[in-house]
C-alpha cells in the first residue's frame, strides 16, 4: 500500500543526505517524487518505490 505523501510535507530518510541532515521536504508528487533538502536545498528526484523504501517517518504535514 504507496504511502500517503503529500507536497509540503517534511520526511525523515533513513540515511542522511551528503550535507548531514536527513529531512527533506516535498515539492512534486507523481509517479516520480521530487523532495528537497532543508539544510542546503539541494532538489532530489526519485521514483516512487524507491522514495517509499527509504522514508522513516514523516515529521510535519
Amino acid at each position: 500500500m504507496p504511502i500517503d505523501l503529500k507536497v509540503g510535507d517534511i520526511v525523515e530518510l533513513k540515511k542522511q543526505h551528503a550535507c548531514g541532515c536527513k529531512e527533506f521536504e516535498i515539492t512534486r508528487v507523481g509517479m516520480d517524487i521530487k523532495i528537497k533538502c532543508t539544510q542546503c536545498s539541494r532538489l532530489i528526484m526519485l521514483d516512487r518505490p524507491t522514495l517509499e523504501k527509504r522514508v522513516k517517518k514523516i515529521v510535519n504535514r
